[in-house]
């Protein structure tokens, strides 16, 4: 059940990301782009076992944790998620759950850990930051010079035509990468609880996540996608086309080499390349200063949280465990008075 609701907010909370763009140009409607979003994650969830089998068997090792470490990294990964979507802080739930399953793992011992897992999450975050902002801003420079002399009414409606193209095409790359983590966690934990001798990845797992990924998706995340497409670059349809573009071509190469990589991080990435295509002004840096902070905590948050977890529930069991999650819960909705670095985003006008 942990696994299931981990992977509904990172349907609730991390797709939302993918429609951020055309819902912010007001190309589709928020509800038009929620109902696409939700049926081409689940379509792109369906498109392979990749990275499910990276997340699944090479980050821990499978034979030296129990159904403890799972559960513990998805009481850090929800914990974080809703922390942050308080603050309408979009978060990466693939870092998340990374650092929640080394986290918990290091509480069993330092050699659960396996370097070649997490070779394919440094090569995810240089591939979501390099190809994701210079692709951003090379696509962006090439549209403002091919189309530099036609109308704005013009470049506005057709734009705003292939912007749902690329927006379809962003949702489906996001439940190509970020769908199949939750699927390796699932099938990791019935690989731990007995179910299967060996690591594989049941259609059944593929179908169930996709279906609540899909149901989170369906929800929406407004907060998110606000600050994702109107805060951070004051986006026209040729630049949400861009950033897409981009961030779409990045994730879907990524999966096809089975690496897991943040979309939350590569269409961030690629908006701010957009910004940066039409001047360093353009970009709202206070409110990028929020995300980045989010994305760089995300790693020792989610790892401590998972790894303090697995400690009480071994040496307390599901009454400790009880008593520590209610603390969590506490800490999220008490935190807009105490924590006040993670106020949530201004939207002021667009710097001229």
């Amino acid at each position: 059940m942990l696994i299931l609701a981990a992977e509904f907010v990172n349907g609730w909370t991390d797709a939302p990301n993918a429609i951020a763009t055309v819902v912010s140009t007001r190309t589709l409607s928020p509800r038009t782009a929620v109902i696409l979003a939700t049926l081409l994650n689940t379509a792109g969830a369906f498109s392979g076992t990749a990275v499910a089998s990276t997340i699944g068997k090479g980050i821990i090792r499978p034979e030296a944790v129990d159904l403890i470490t799972v559960a513990a990294a998805m009481i850090a990964i929800i914990s974080w998620s809703v922390f942050a979507w308080r603050f309408g802080i979009p978060t990466s739930e693939s870092h998340a759950l990374i650092a929640g399953l080394s986290g918990a793992g290091l509480a069993v011992g330092p050699g659960v850990l396996l370097w070649g897992g997490w070779s394919k999450v440094l090569i995810g975050l240089l591939f979501s930051t390099i190809l994701g902002t210079c692709g951003g801003y090379l696509i962006a420079k090439i549209v403002q010079i091919l189309f530099s002399s036609s109308p704005a009414s013009w470049c506005r409606k057709n734009f705003g035509i292939i912007q749902i193209c690329s927006a379809a095409f962003m949702a489906f790359s996001h439940g190509s990468n970020d769908g199949q983590k939750f699927m390796g966690a699932f099938s990791l934990a019935l690989l731990l609880g007995g179910a299967m001798t060996t690591f594989a990845v049941p259609f059944w797992v593929v179908l169930l996540c996709a279906v609540v990924m899909g149901l989170g998706t369906s929800l929406g995340g407004m907060r998110i996608i606000r600050t994702m497409g109107d805060r951070m670059v004051k986006l026209e349809t040729y630049q949400g086309f861009s950033a897409e573009a981009s961030a779409a071509s990045t994730i879907i190469f990524a999966s096809w080499l089975g690496v897991p990589l943040s979309t939350t991080h590569t269409i961030g990435t690629s908006i701010i390349g957009v910004g940066l295509a039409k001047r360093v002004k353009f970009v709202r840096w206070n409110t990028v200063s929020h995300i980045v902070w989010a994305w760089i905590l995300t790693f020792p948050v989610c790892g401590f949280v998972a790894f303090v977890s697995a400690k009480v529930f071994h040496l307390f069991g599901l009454a400790g465990m009880g008593v520590f999650v209610a603390v969590l819960l506490i800490l999220i909705f008490g935190c807009e008075r105490v924590v006040p670095f993670f106020e949530r985003p201004a939207a002021e006008g667009a710097p001229e």
